[in-house]
């Protein structure tokens, strides 16, 4: 039976659509997952659906304007909310999950509304459902798709690995960072652009609703066995890595959605994960 499967899979990945899907899936889950430590840990999980659903809102004004690239209007609006959220945290008025929600429902009821007033096709509501919770055919992936999702992702890992010391000091201590002189609004911005940057790469494969699975699901997961910051962000690379893969591989063999495998997948290691920290638990008692 196995090798039946690896036979499957090995006809599949002779077509370069699969081989688009696996790399996208496999890079955007690594930047996914180095940003779901330090989102958990600064209390910003819900982020992740804020920005996508304001991302939903920018594809559909978009698609309103009839943009053939619509990643040009789509990145920059993500990456201005990102920037309102993140940067001027501490100082908002309105501030932390409220700002959230607030900038996700206006984002997602002006998107609805403008799809229906300036629709792409007589489809409107396969059109949300894929936009929503991602393709349900990963031969959406075009060549031009895949070389822009290597790129950026390539650039969030050196941007992370770069500031690495930067965002440690800024996630567990702002406050004191900011005392012994580092420019800790600066550090925000960054982690903004290239948490927007992340959710607007992820959209694509797992759809606006399901984005914050792949940021917050590997980080939670590794928490419950490992408490090391350096330790639970490189176990939430691999982690995320081989979900992502994983998900995508079944979902080939499967015939199911890609964004919906893939995070069922999270959440099955999540529990296993949960389970293996209450045994470790349990023993160090």
């Amino acid at each position: 039976m196995s090798e039946g499967i690896f036979e499957t899979l090995a006809y599949y990945f002779t077509f370069p659509f699969v081989r688009y899907a696996l790399i996208v899936g496999v890079l955007v889950a690594l930047c996914a997952s180095l940003l779901g430590v330090v989102l958990v840990l600064k209390r910003y999980s819900h982020i992740g659906d804020g920005l996508a659903h304001v991302a939903f809102g920018a594809m559909a004004v978009a698609t309103a304007l009839r943009l053939t690239n619509q990643m040009v209007l789509v990145l920059p609006l993500t990456m201005a909310s990102a920037v309102a959220l993140l940067w001027n945290g501490q100082s908002a008025k309105i501030k932390g999950d409220a700002a959230i929600a607030m900038l996700s429902v206006s984002a997602m009821a002006i998107g609805y509304l403008l799809l229906n007033i300036f629709p792409s096709s007589s489809n409107i509501s396969g059109d949300v459902c894929t936009t929503l919770f991602g393709s349900t055919s990963i031969l959406t992936l075009t060549p031009t798709k895949v070389w822009l999702s290597v790129g950026l992702s390539l650039l969030v890992a050196a941007v992370f690995v770069l500031f690495y010391n930067r965002i440690f000091a800024i996630t567990f201590d702002e406050g004191f960072a900011a005392a012994t002189g580092l420019n800790t609004r600066f550090y925000n911005l960054v982690v903004a652009l290239i948490v927007a940057t992340v959710v607007v790469l992820a959209m694509d494969l797992v759809g606006s609703l399901l984005t914050s699975a792949l940021i917050i699901f590997p980080a939670l997961s590794v928490m419950r066995v490992l408490r090391s910051f350096k330790a639970v962000v490189i176990a939430s690379v691999i982690l995320g890595v081989f979900c992502a893969a994983v998900g995508i591989l079944l979902s080939i063999l499967m015939g199911t959605p890609v964004g919906a495998t893939i995070v069922v997948v999270y959440l099955a290691v999540f529990i296993l994960f949960s389970l293996g920290g209450l045994a470790l638990g349990r023993r160090r008692a």
